[in-house]
């Protein structure tokens, strides 16, 4: 397949005429054709030219197949359906550009096209093309106010407890292998004994209820598994078969699992490998452990009360507030409507300019997101779009971050940090860390008895630089204040502090969240879980679609180009973005309050 990038035609004349007559007056035309008079040509050919080749037959225009996804999460459709409406609606046909006639594409050419984007590493190009044609029109601008928040995603994989992955990624290599050497599989296995354990999937049949079969038939996976690796990797099969990536997965899934080792009579021993804390050989970390041999993206994890097998999606958006966005006005909503009438606003209502999502981060589920936040301000940097403040919850911020967020990219971090955890703070007795006076130049510490300190030794601790501040036992031991001090043994007071501009930071930081000024400020972040909501009801963000973190990605950034276009969809429409539902029951009690 090739592309040679062209213009998008301009809608048919008869569409156009078509949607004139069906959405005239007070009907408001459907998003794909608001999208094509308000954008144009939102996603060129050449942006996405890099993914397909030059020779070849010509396939279909790459940047309509991307707005056809975006159309398509913005509807919520399958892949089917999506080319279904590319033939049969009008709304879409005058968004791509197309002939009335024209017969579309089949549906699989929506799954060749994402590979190729995922391929050739273009997932973030969608929406890097819209936020940028936004910001050409006034409606996003680096600085102002964004807040980011994260939430699990489910891998589109079942469920597996560790002795169905080790029987299913036993079943998943050969099945493989029959597919691409099948002569080699039949020289080297009994396929007769081997289809009958491994023919079906092993979810598809019930594992017995004695724990002692179960630990039976994990060792006979094991040995299983051993068996046809040490086929796969003999001298005399052909090296390709290694590459296999079931083989790859079958190799990790044993490592991971189970021990080999040779007994003194020369004979191979297969364990299963279980916890340390059970006298077992020990477990890989959650981080690098396989959850699936057909996601090796996927991982378990748990946060809250949410325990979840997939990834963590990581969600940035502007939050300007009704005094930004008077500081700062917006645009009114301009350009043509169907067929080049003029698009009137509505005069009897002022709509708050759309919050807009700017970046969006799949990560493992495993990833702090401490860890997730220099990659997001890196993207948005790259965006221009760099917030002033930056509104997170204390999941992301560290001292570390505080100070290089500010400095490195000049965003304030606006969020609570976690307080003091010495045993005086949390008592709130006696004396904490900052009831005591730091000279960094002179490298001492002053107790609020007066005394000062004895040592200062720069350490590293955790592999974090720090500095412990010691003082004399000689001035603690007779001090009166000693009870709300220390109850040491040593007899004296240690302070552990983090470098200099990283202790001022916290410090800060601590003093300002205790402030109702700073708390009615901080309320801004919790938008930001109504975004998330939206985005799982309606692109379902929550459950990936597709397998691998590269399609799951691209998945979301598709999901956040969509949101957008919703959002300013019913901008220009001229509706009220904050609207909230009342009941009758609750009109009801306001009537009789009132």
């Amino acid at each position: 397949m090739s592309v040679q990038p062209q213009p998008w035609p301009e809608p048919a004349p008869e569409i156009a005429a078509a949607i004139r007559a069906m959405y005239s007056g007070k009907r408001e035309v459907p998003l794909p054709v608001r999208v094509r008079d308000q954008l144009g040509e939102l996603f060129a050919d050449d942006q996405f030219a890099v993914g397909f080749g030059q020779r070849g037959k010509p396939g279909w225009s790459p940047g309509r197949l991307a707005l056809v996804t975006v159309l398509q999460k913005a509807e919520n459709l399958t892949d089917r359906q999506a080319a279904d409406q590319v033939r049969a609606d009008l709304g879409w046909k005058y968004a791509l550009g197309l002939e009335l006639a024209d017969a579309g594409f089949d549906h699989t050419v929506l799954s060749e096209f994402r590979s190729q984007v995922v391929t050739h590493g273009v997932e973030e190009r969608v929406l890097d093309l819209l936020l940028a044609a936004l910001v050409d029109k006034g409606l996003l601008a680096a600085g102002g106010k964004q807040r980011t928040d994260s939430t699990h995603v489910i891998a589109a994989v079942r469920d597996l407890n560790r002795l169905e992955l080790a029987g299913e990624a036993v079943r998943a290599a050969p099945e493989a292998l029959s597919a691409a050497a099948p002569h080699w599989v039949a020289q080297v296995l009994e396929v007769s004994n081997w289809s009958r354990r491994y023919a079906r999937r092993i979810d598809t049949w019930r594992l017995p209820t004695s724990q002692t079969k179960k630990d039976q038939l994990a060792l006979d996976y094991g040995r299983d598994g051993f068996t046809l690796l040490k086929a796969v990797y003999a001298p005399t099969s052909p090296a390709w078969l290694r590459e296999v990536p079931a083989v790859q997965t079958l190799r990790i899934v044993l490592v991971q699992n189970y021990t080999r080792t040779v007994g003194g009579n020369g004979r191979e021993v297969v364990k299963r490998r279980e916890k340390d804390s059970e006298g077992g050989d020990g477990l890989p970390p959650g981080s690098m452990r396989l959850t699936s041999p057909y996601d090796t993206d996927a991982r378990w994890s748990a946060k809250r009360d949410t325990f979840w097998n997939g990834y963590k999606l990581h969600i940035s958006e502007t939050c300007a507030t009704a005094a930004d966005d008077a500081a700062r006005t917006a645009p009114a909503p301009s350009g043509k409507s169907p067929a080049g009438a003029p698009h009137k606003p509505k005069p009897d209502r002022a709509p708050r300019r759309p919050n807009l999502i700017t970046n969006v981060a799949t990560t493992a589920s495993t990833l702090p997101d401490s860890k997730a936040l220099e990659d997001i301000h890196q993207s948005q940097q790259r965006r221009g779009l760099l917030p002033d403040e930056h509104y997170l919850d204390s999941g992301y911020p560290s001292a570390e971050l505080i100070t290089t967020s500010l400095a490195r990219h000049g965003v304030a971090l606006i969020t609570p940090v976690l307080l003091d955890t010495s045993r005086q703070a949390k008592a709130k007795e006696g004396f904490a860390a900052h009831d005591f006076t730091i000279d960094w130049q002179t490298q001492q510490a002053t107790c609020p008895a007066g005394k000062t300190s004895a040592t200062w030794n720069p350490v590293v601790q955790q592999g974090v630089p720090k500095t412990v501040v010691s003082f004399a036992a000689a001035d603690c031991t007779p001090c009166l204040l000693k009870q709300q001090c220390t109850s040491a043994k040593s007899n004296r007071r240690q302070l552990s502090l983090h470098p200099r501009q990283m202790t001022e930071a916290l410090r800060t930081a601590r003093a300002q969240q205790q402030t109702k000024d700073w708390n009615t400020d901080y309320a801004l972040r919790a938008g930001v879980e109504g975004t998330i909501q939206q985005a799982a009801a309606v692109t379902g963000i929550r459950r990936a679609r597709y397998r691998g973190l590269a399609k799951t990605h691209l998945d979301h950034v598709c999901s956040a180009a969509a949101l957008n276009l919703l959002r300013l969809d019913a901008w220009w429409n001229g509706h009220a973005l904050d609207r909230t539902r009342t009941s009758h029951l609750a009109r009801l009690e306001l009537a009789l309050t009132a």
